[in-house]
């Protein structure tokens, strides 16, 4: 198994796990959560979808899994808004970009650079595999890429995009309605969950902390924060996320500059009043190891 494969099967990602649990999909349902003004969060299964609905049609940050591709068409009809006109992507993983090749159909695809240099060197990847059969005509890929930022100027507000530096991948960016004043984090937070931080896909520990630190004076105090995954939030709720990433990378660095192993510092454990926060798919045993392994990098 690949590093990719390994870090796509931690996080509950990829190609490979989908096909595995298509069946369980079949019970999700897609929900409708009214957020700020003409903005919209899905819950289904995998990252949190962003929606804006309004006179110019209808935008999506982020698309979830393949097989919940007709459940959230469906979903997106029952605003009544027209056609979907942009999907954003925050960030490359599987959960969060599955429904490109369904919705960039019809809808232009638009994210950081690093995605499309991703998801391209994952579909050659699958054409070299005799067991998987790849859609010449798929359209997963972004036809619109930036390096920095880019804004779209949609249903009477800017959005912007901002790329972040080494984080939870390369790839991410975080959304921002400025008329709305709803931020889409992506992966960049999970709300009271300790994060995934994919370092096969050039994520750093050190960066995402920094990552946070830098978004949050740009978010207005009374803002509405889609997290990549967990409920709907506040800049509270991602200010004690903050708070979180901080005291535990700093315990997990003097470990490491004290010289204690990993095996030491999983067995030195966190502050108990972070015991909920390993309630999700990262665990404390595994978030001090995404952390030990990142910090002690060279």
């Amino acid at each position: 198994m690949t590093i990719l494969q390994r870090c796509l099967a931690l996080a509950t990602l990829g190609f490979g796990l989908v096909a595995r649990a298509q069946g369980n999909f079949d019970q999700t349902q897609i929900k409708d959560i009214p957020v700020a003004g003409n903005i919209h969060m899905f819950l289904g299964a995998g990252g949190n979808i962003g929606v804006s609905s309004g006179p110019d049609g209808l935008l999506m940050v982020d698309d979830q899994f393949a097989p919940l591709a007709e459940k959230i068409e469906a979903k997106l009809k029952d605003l009544n808004s027209g056609k979907l006109r942009f999907v954003l992507n925050t960030h490359w993983h599987g959960d969060h970009t599955g429904g490109n090749a369904h919705f960039g159909a019809d809808a232009t695809i638009v994210a950081h650079a690093n995605v499309r240099k991703r998801l391209v060197d994952q579909r050659a990847s699958r054409e070299k595999n005799p067991n998987e059969k790849v859609d010449p005509k798929a359209t997963e890929l972004p036809v619109i890429t930036f390096e920095q930022g880019a804004s779209v100027y949609f249903n009477g507000e800017e959005i912007r995009l901002i790329h972040l530096g080494p984080g939870h991948t390369d790839t991410d960016s975080v959304v921002i309605f400025t008329g709305s004043k709803v931020v889409h984090m992506g992966d960049h937070f999970f709300k009271d969950r300790f994060p995934y931080i994919d370092l096969g896909s050039g994520g750093s520990v050190a960066g995402f902390v920094k990552n946070i630190e830098t978004i949050l004076p740009m978010i207005p105090a009374d803002a509405k924060v889609i997290p990549g995954h967990g409920d709907l939030a506040t800049v509270d709720d991602l200010k004690r996320f903050h708070e979180m990433l901080v005291e535990t990378t700093g315990l997990i660095r003097k470990e490491i500059a004290e010289g204690k192993s990993l095996d030491e510092a999983k067995k030195a454990g966190l502050p108990e009043k972070y015991k909920s926060w390993g309630g999700g798919f990262i665990n404390a045993g595994r978030w001090i190891e995404i952390c030990y392994n990142s910090l002690s990098s060279k």
